[in-house]
């Protein structure tokens, strides 16, 4: 990979949505609460969800931007990135309890 890829990569992975930071706070929520049923996780509070959907949200839309551009998605689309990596991240933080 080149200098100019990569640095498209990164340029892409780190632009946000049009959603807004109220947005991945409300998106988050949900997404995280949705991945720990996913996930058939104990319920982790409303706080806890939060954190896991938007780091999840970030997880997820770095993911995504190789494949698609994250800029121009909307609510849905942040959901479903947020969702996406929010149940990776339960995937992994599983994989490091158990071991």
């Amino acid at each position: 990979m080149d200098l100019m890829a990569a640095t498209e990569y990164l340029a892409r992975s780190t632009t946000t949505t049009s959603v807004g930071l109220i947005g991945y706070i409300i998106i988050g929520g949900l997404a995280g609460w949705a991945a720990g049923k996913i996930m058939k996780g104990s319920g982790s509070g409303i706080l806890m969800n939060i954190v896991i959907g938007v780091v999840g949200a970030l997880v997820g839309g770095f993911l995504l931007s190789f494949f698609v551009d994250t800029a121009a998605g909307g609510w849905i689309f942040t959901f479903f990135a947020a969702l996406l990596g929010s149940v990776i991240l339960l995937w992994i933080v599983g994989l490091v309890r158990r071991s």
